[in-house]
């Protein structure tokens, strides 16, 4: 018997690696239990908000932010059947339909005030939804 981690592409390793260790960190340093699910990305989308209201410095919370984005992918993946595809260290999501999604800038994006996660999940599986 194969594990879902076993039978996905090569490519998905680092970012299934971030997007565990972001759950883990979060669930033990703030209390906060993310799940996979498209509304859990509401929640993580605040806590981008946070601490760019904080100010904290964009070095402190780049890991953080990889993984955040690396979490958003594999909830998209996860609710719309995505691969993970990578390329000269970059990492992106490939939703069925052939559209690629880059989950990882875009919580980069969010920590500017330019981006959402959740609005990002909404868009990339429309059209898995359509199907």
């Amino acid at each position: 018997m194969t594990t879902y981690q076993e039978t996905r592409p090569s490519a998905a390793a680092k970012p299934v690696r971030w997007a565990a260790d972001a759950v883990a960190t979060m669930r033990e340093g703030a209390r906060l239990r993310l799940d996979y699910s498209a509304q859990s990305l509401w929640r993580v989308d605040r806590m981008i908000d946070g601490l760019r209201r904080e100010e904290t410095p964009y070095a402190a919370v780049d890991s953080v932010l990889r993984g955040f984005g690396a979490y958003a992918g594999e909830v998209i993946a996860r609710q719309s059947g995505a691969e993970w595809w990578a390329t000269g260290g970059d990492h992106w999501i490939r939703t069925p339909d052939g559209r690629l999604w880059d989950p990882i800038d875009e919580a980069r994006r969010c920590f500017t005030g330019d981006g959402s996660l959740r609005l990002l999940c909404r868009d990339a599986t429309h059209g898995a939804a359509l199907r």
